[in-house]
């Protein structure tokens, strides 16, 4: 009999961190703190410093809300928002303990959630069903998992998997909880193991396992040999649905030729049209899943920040959305999710800006952070006291001093 897939996925948790991956795990978290920051003073943000919780569980709030929270294509989910508050939550941890937990829990997330097929994603919310699994790892690392350890967290965290994506016809919260539930079941599965509990390390294959219940077609769970999944990740530089973002990068790319012209045509693949189909958008959420806005945003000589999405900018774009039109292009949807491209006007993008084959460089993930810490009334010092922290700093608990305050 082979061994169950989760075991095999808890010996690569057991491995080493190199020191190239708790660098590239500095970049993740700037870019998860500068999320944070943005959306402090937003709807989520609220909630979050409403419940009495600590920083990293405040956190989990305003981390994904202006979604510009980053992404691994081919899982198509959102590690930051569940690993990072899961890997800053031991008080008592360095940051070189948080960057090897982050690390194992960008791994197990990213692993199980590649291997499921196009049906989960249709119905299920793969940053809350995979992020369980997530914050196990990472929680698990924090405690000092070996690997039957990390086997029985993960199987236990799985065996409540779910999230559905109906909540996205509804302009409510339940993303955000998502997330918050995401968090706190994984650490609650590590932390139940560590005290003796034991969970079903056939979770994901098993006859009644969460594939069988979730996916019709489901593949090997994803590796990077010898690496690890961390540098798979992209970076998301526009404040709008990440399905949206290859036509904003055509269209910006247009526009520096001075060949942005109406009527807009936009092509791209399926999903893009699935969640982002939107011609008139009514609130800043349908907006920033609105591809018709996000054309219509850099028409309008804006550069997709989070204020190009608000219901004045809605008022403000009508003219431009309307013409705008998006279809499908069947060779652009085969190609997808490894690649997120689009064609505006006839210039087509095979990849985004932020993806692997076109990396953001670490100057403008600290410009993201003080962009987003302006917009969300973070002073100019504590924005660069979280890049000096967050790409530096070995004082982990400064860092949820910080966030405490900024939440407060």
């Amino acid at each position: 009999m082979s061994e169950p897939l989760l075991s095999q996925l808890a010996h690569r948790l057991a491995r080493n961190v190199s020191d190239s991956e708790k660098k590239r795990a500095r970049m993740h978290l700037l870019d998860w703190l500068a999320c944070v920051a943005g959306a402090r003073d937003t709807e989520a943000g609220h909630v979050g410093s409403a419940i009495s919780m600590k920083g990293w569980e405040r956190a989990t709030y305003p981390g994904n809300a202006l979604e510009m929270d980053d992404v691994h294509r081919t899982a198509l989910l959102h590690p930051g928002p569940v690993i990072w508050p899961a890997a800053m939550s031991m008080g008592s941890a360095g940051m070189d303990q948080r960057l090897d937990a982050a690390v194992r829990g960008y791994e197990a997330m990213i692993a199980i959630g590649a291997a499921c097929d196009a049906r989960h994603y249709a119905h299920w919310h793969p940053t809350a069903t995979m992020g369980v699994f997530g914050a196990a790892a990472a929680f698990g690392s924090l405690i000092g998992f070996a690997p039957v350890e990390y086997a029985n967290a993960l199987g236990n965290a799985g065996s409540v998997s779910g999230g559905l994506w109906h909540m996205r016809h509804d302009d409510v919260l339940t993303k955000q909880w998502h997330v918050y539930h995401a968090v706190r079941t994984g650490r609650d599965a590590a932390l139940h193991v560590h005290y003796g509990a034991t969970g079903p390390q056939g979770i994901l294959e098993g006859p009644q396992g969460l594939f069988a219940a979730m996916a019709d077609a489901p593949g090997e769970l994803a590796s990077d040999g010898a690496g690890w999944l961390i540098d798979q990740v992209s970076f998301k530089p526009f404040a709008a649905c990440r399905h949206a973002h290859p036509a904003i990068d055509a269209a910006m790319e247009l526009r520096a030729a001075g060949k942005l012209e109406a009527p807009f045509e936009v092509e791209t693949f399926s999903d893009a049209l699935t969640f982002c189909d939107r011609p008139e958008p009514k609130t800043e959420h349908e907006a920033k899943f609105s591809l018709q806005h996000a054309v219509a945003v850099v028409a309008d000589g804006r550069d997709a920040k989070p204020e190009d999405f608000t219901e004045v900018a809605i008022a403000e774009l009508a003219d431009l959305r309307a013409q705008v039109s998006v279809a499908e292009d069947p060779a652009i949807t085969a190609r997808y999710p490894a690649h997120f491209g689009a064609r505006v006007n006839g210039h087509e993008l095979v990849d985004t800006l932020g993806d692997p084959e076109r990396p953001v460089s670490e100057d403008q993930i600290i410009d993201k952070m003080h962009t987003l810490a302006k917009w969300g009334g973070v002073s100019e010092a504590q924005a660069a006291k979280a890049v000096e922290l967050a790409l530096h700093g070995d004082d982990a608990a400064s860092i949820d001093t910080m966030v405490e305050e900024w939440l407060a």
